[in-house]
């Protein structure tokens, strides 16, 4: 009997992680948060389950870790309050949900998932994301749940040097999975704080459809990190899905193009990507990139430096 093709690649951002940068417990934090979002996930694709479902458990995982910028040790705005964003899209039907600027949801990935299954529209923002959450019944979470010190310190580290601008410099911690399961159907997820003392309600791409996230059973699932707003000016995550489908370029060569005018325009980051072949990788133009993999016929890998 042919064992069923499948395929999970999943992210926690990307920036200037190195050797010798990292302390060990950091190092050893973040590997481990990644590997239990590919159990979490692949558990659900080893069983026959959908990519969306998958996609969503895997994110959960993450956004739930403070080791991760994304739900639970989310970054600070310059105001001190901590604001969410996520997307979820289905590579068979193209529908797809986002939110951001939410502030009350534990897990943002299930209330942009919502979104998209249980209301009309794409995009909901702010107060209005808050209170559909609630009326969905999701788990709130209060500022407590969400803070931790070391993003604090971040902030105040920031503010210190107001002329320093935002952390578009140092590393993105935006989390992300992307996936085909056994019946060839792909999804992507996306979920992060933002930017470290970030203004006047920015919203970068993640949550946003075809920048940030994106997926296409033609094509593939893509879920971007890095400076955002370089990902939206590129629509990065359907130009790639655009490439596989129209100029018949592979995901590796579309991935890899895309990073390249990414950063022919100065922005940093990387990239996940999977086709409906089963087929999974990634991209980064960044010293590293929290990133691993598992599929029907490997085991979790992870990685975070660019050498690994």
């Amino acid at each position: 009997m042919t064992q069923a093709r499948w395929t999970l690649v999943i992210h926690g951002g990307s920036g200037s992680m190195e050797r010798g940068r990292l302390s060990p417990d950091a190092d050893a934090a973040g590997r481990a948060g990644l590997h239990a979002a590919l159990v979490a996930g692949g558990k659900i694709l080893s069983a026959g389950g959908d990519a969306t479902d998958a996609v969503e458990a895997a994110v959960r995982v993450l956004e739930d870790d403070p080791a991760f910028n994304a739900g639970r040790g989310s970054v600070y705005t310059a105001d001190g309050t901590i604001e969410c964003d996520a997307a979820v899209m289905a590579g068979d039907t193209l529908a797809a949900g986002g939110v951001a600027g939410v502030t009350a949801t534990r897990n943002p990935v299930s209330l942009a998932r919502a979104v998209m299954e249980r209301s009309p529209h794409v995009l909901l923002t702010g107060a209005g994301a808050d209170a559909f959450s609630v009326e969905q019944g999701l788990e709130q979470a209060g500022p407590d749940w969400f803070a931790t010190p070391e993003r604090r310190r971040q902030l105040d580290e920031m503010l210190a040097r107001p002329d320093g601008g935002f952390d578009s410099g140092m590393k993105y911690g935006t989390v992300g999975a992307v996936a085909v399961d056994a019946a060839g159907h792909v999804a992507a997820a996306t979920s992060t704080g933002g930017l470290t003392a970030k203004r006047w309600g920015r919203v970068g791409d993640s949550p946003l459809i075809g920048a940030g996230t994106y997926a296409d059973n033609r094509a593939a699932a893509i879920s971007c990190t890095g400076a955002g707003e370089y990902f939206i000016r590129l629509g990065v995550a359907h130009e790639i899905c655009a490439r596989v489908r129209l100029a018949g370029e592979t995901i590796e060569e579309a991935a890899d193009g895309m990073i390249d005018a990414l950063g022919d325009l100065g922005g940093k980051g990387g990239v996940i990507v999977v086709g409906p072949d089963g087929s999974g990788g990634w991209a980064f133009n960044t010293p590293g990139m929290y990133r691993g993999m598992i599929s029907h016929d490997s085991a979790p890998e992870v990685a975070i430096y660019g050498d690994e």
